[in-house]
This record gives structure tokens, C-alpha cells and sequence, in this order.
């Protein structure tokens, strides 16, 4: 429990320090974030805010997270040492690598000065080769028991049963949870401090699961309820510093913002929404807790199929959804404050149907 509130509150440091000395580097050097002329155009004020501050949330997840291993000597859940879990090392590649692709895409827009940054068979290219690399290892890196960072079989609240895929399928699902949650949050940060917002209470619902299956966890507990997961006190501790990371850059992406954290940002913490989900065993729950970037993601697969098969019409006035309520003539902050506030329930929801599987077995 001591690492989770070391990595957190290190996190939470880092973030608050280190936006300030980024958004200085970012403002001298010009790397400020690009505006389309479609939009609303009341962003047009935005033009020239600092972007890429992701690096700086991902530097505080991994500088957060060794530094709490290190000083309480937690390496699994059960053993003592510092060295850090299989599941812990696969999130934080899933993490760093998507926000690697994300910080490609986004210097080549500010390096040309254009909106198009990678082009979206190379930004899906660069997801799948890192979905593919953390799907084979999740799959193959077992323990002394034989365990597994992931299973084969599709989860709500734990392994459904009957609802096992073979190893091709399993990796086409993985890839598919990995492109959505992380295309989905990137559709979402389009308000200042919307995704950022919404992520933090995501990642703080994964804390409370992950300590959860940590006390119910089937090597300590055995019992008809408990979780046959892998490493989850230190999946949490991961989680706490994603959730502090995110707190601490708030401070800064909150309207006005004087930061975005562009692709590089919003890919990572994508990523991880699908690592935790797949590692806890919660893929379909996720749907329920990330039910504000799940809605927000389909106003735009609505949007552009309905534009397709109609001949032009569209649904909303603009799409990702929180544009169409801008056109609407609703404050910004409005949007934002109330779009947080359905993520909220969404994640109390998804806790909520979480605890209660457990407590009636159903």
C-alpha cells in the first residue's frame, strides 16, 4: 500500500513541476499546437499553446512507479524484492510505446507546421506492431504457477466461461481493445482538459480494482469468488501513478490551458485503459467505466456512416460530440464540467456492477 501512495503523489509532483518547465522549453521553441479551420472557431484562440505534454505524464508514470519499487522493495504481490512485475513492465511498454507514436505524430505536425501529422496507416501501423509485441508476451510470460499476464478467454468482470478464443483471435481482440480505448481518448481530448479529466477517474477506478483482487486473489484466498489475476497490488501501483500523473497535469490543462497533451498523451493513457482492462479481466467493463470516451467515439462512427448512407446529412453539427454542444452555444467549460460529471457516474457504475458480481457471484 506504501508504493501505491508514493507512486501517486510522486507522480502528482512530477507532473505539477515538470508541465511548468516544459511548457517554458515548448514556448521558446515554438512547438505550439495547430488548430483546423472546421472547427469551432472559437479554438482559434488556442493556436500556438504549447502541445506534446504527454512526454511529460509519461516521464511521471515511469519515474513515479521505479522510484515507489525501489524505495518500499515491492516487486509482486507475494515475494519481496524490488524488481518489478511482468504485467507491471507489459503496461508500461504498452504505455511508453503508444506514446512514442504519438510524439511522432506529433512533431512531424508541428515540424511542418500542418494537421496531418503521421499519416493513419503508419499511426495504425505503429499500433499494431506495439499491440502485437505486448499481445505475444501477455500471452507466453507465465510464472512459477504457470500464470499468465492475460487469458485466452473474454472478460467482463473476470473470464467469461465458453467464451475462450484461440491464440489468432485472442491477439486480433487485443489489438482491437488497444486501437479503440486509444483512438478513443485522442477523439475525446478535443476540449482543454476533458480527457485528461475523464482518464484520471478511469485510472483511479482501476486502483480500488486492482487492490480488490489483491486482497481477493486466489493464491492468497482461495474460494469460489476469488480472482485468478496476475501481479494486481502492483498493477495498482501502476494505476495510482497514472491517476497522479493525470492530477498533476490538470492543473495545467484546465481551461484555458496552457498546455495540450496532444497524441502523445492521449495514445499512452489510451494504451493503458486496454492493458488494465485486459490484465484485470474487466475488457467488457471497461465499456461501462470508459463510458464517456466509448459515447464520444461512436458519435463519430455515427456521424461519418450516417453521412455515407444518406448522401451527406449528418447527425450531429459536428463530431466528436462535445463539438456539437459548442455549436450549440454552450460554454466550454460547461461541456467540460458536465461531461465529467457522466464520466464520474460511468466509473461509479462500472465500481458499482464490479463490487456487486463479486458480493452476489453472479
Amino acid at each position: 500500500m506504501k508504493a501505491i501512495l508514493i507512486a501517486g503523489a510522486l507522480s502528482l509532483l512530477v507532473t505539477l513541476i515538470g508541465t511548468r518547465f516544459a511548457i517554458s522549453v515548448l514556448v521558446k521553441q515554438g512547438y505550439g499546437q495547430l488548430i483546423r479551420d472546421d472547427g469551432p472557431t472559437s479554438h482559434h484562440t488556442k493556436r500556438g499553446t504549447p502541445t506534446m505534454g504527454g512526454l511529460v505524464i509519461i516521464v511521471a508514470v515511469v519515474v513515479g512507479y521505479f522510484t515507489a519499487k525501489l524505495v518500499t522493495g515491492i516487486s509482486t504481490d507475494f515475494r519481496p524484492g524490488w524488481a518489478p512485475s511482468a504485467s507491471a513492465l507489459l503496461l508500461l511498454f504498452l504505455f511508453v510505446g503508444l506514446g512514442a507514436i504519438g510524439f511522432l505524430d506529433d512533431f512531424i505536425k508541428i515540424s511542418k507546421q500542418r494537421n496531418l501529422g503521421l499519416r493513419s496507416k503508419a499511426k495504425l501501423i505503429g499500433q499494431t506492431v506495439i499491440g502485437l509485441i505486448f499481445a505475444w508476451l501477455a500471452i507466453g510470460w507465465e510464472d512459477e504457477t504457470g500464470q499468465t499476464p492475460i487469458t485466452h478467454a473474454v472478460s467482463f468482470t473476470r473470464d467469461i466461461d465458453g467464451w475462450r478464443l484461440p491464440t489468432v483471435l485472442l491477439i486480433v481482440w487485443v489489438l482491437v481493445l488497444i486501437a479503440g480505448t486509444s483512438n478513443g481518448v485522442n477523439l475525446t481530448d478535443g476540449l482543454d482538459g476533458l480527457a485528461i479529466g475523464a482518464s484520471m477517474m478511469v485510472f483511479g477506478a482501476y486502483i480500488f480494482i486492482n487492490i480488490w483482487q489483491s486482497g481477493q486473489n486466489c493464491s492468497v484466498s482461495a474460494g469460489m469468488k476469488c480472482y485468478e489475476v496476475r501481479d494486481p497490488l502492483d498493477l495498482a501501483v501502476v494505476a495510482s501513478a497514472l491517476t497522479g500523473a493525470c492530477f498533476g497535469f490538470l492543473w495545467w490543462n484546465a481551461s484555458p490551458a496552457k498546455i495540450f497533451m496532444g497524441d502523445t498523451g492521449s495514445l499512452s493513457l489510451g494504451g493503458a485503459m486496454a492493458g488494465f482492462a485486459l490484465m484485470t479481466r474487466t475488457e467488457l467493463l471497461l465499456v461501462i467505466i470508459g463510458g464517456l470516451f466509448v459515447a464520444i467515439t461512436m458519435s463519430v462512427i455515427l456521424q461519418v456512416g450516417w453521412f455515407k448512407i444518406s448522401g451527406g446529412k449528418r447527425i450531429f453539427r459536428m463530431a466528436p460530440l462535445q463539438h456539437h454542444f459548442e455549436l450549440l452555444g454552450w460554454a466550454e467549460i460547461t461541456i467540460v464540467v458536465r461531461f465529467w460529471i457522466i464520466s464520474g457516474l460511468c466509473v461509479v457504475s462500472g465500481l458499482g456492477i464490479f463490487y456487486s458480481e463479486w458480493v452476489t457471484g453472479t
